[in-house]
């Protein structure tokens, strides 16, 4: 963990900014810090928590050995556990935590005049819209699919 020696190298976001944030500061960042590496199960349990799951994990939610002397390298994490990524990070935010009308990025392009911005509900649109498109093609929750874009 990279920690500046000085306070005034560190940038702080506004207040406002800082009320609504998951992380609303450097102490509080610590502290998550600090608990992800002396109780990495309570941890990941917690952050588990915040999601909706099809299937909940079966059994530890973190079971890993990094030490070659006590047998194979592994990670696992939430072994057994399904859950839909796009509607955590997509749709019960604008259905539930009404985030609709908020903007989920802005855009700018190479010139001044090259800019735009879309909202969460917009977001959502353009998924269901691209899913659409993809279940139109044949494909299912089987196929893997790459986007790539220059």
């Amino acid at each position: 963990m990279v920690v500046p020696d000085s306070k005034e190298e560190m940038f702080h976001p506004p207040l406002d900014l800082q009320q609504d944030a998951h992380v609303p500061d450097f102490a509080t960042y610590l502290e998550l810090y600090k608990k992800s590496i002396d109780n990495p199960e309570a941890f990941w349990k917690e952050v588990a928590a915040e999601f909706y799951w099809k299937k909940p994990a079966i059994g530890p939610v973190l079971q890993y050995n990094f030490d070659v002397t006590k047998g194979n390298i592994f990670v696992k994490c939430l072994e057994g556990a399904k859950t839909n990524m796009c509607y955590n990070v997509l749709d019960r935010h604008v259905t539930d935590g009404n985030l609709g009308d908020k903007v989920a990025f802005y855009w700018e392009g190479n010139s001044p005049d090259q800019h735009s911005q879309i909202t969460y509900s917009q977001l959502l649109s353009q998924v269901c819209r691209c899913s659409n498109v993809l279940k139109k093609l044949g494909t299912n929750t089987h196929n893997t699919h790459t986007s790539m874009t220059s």
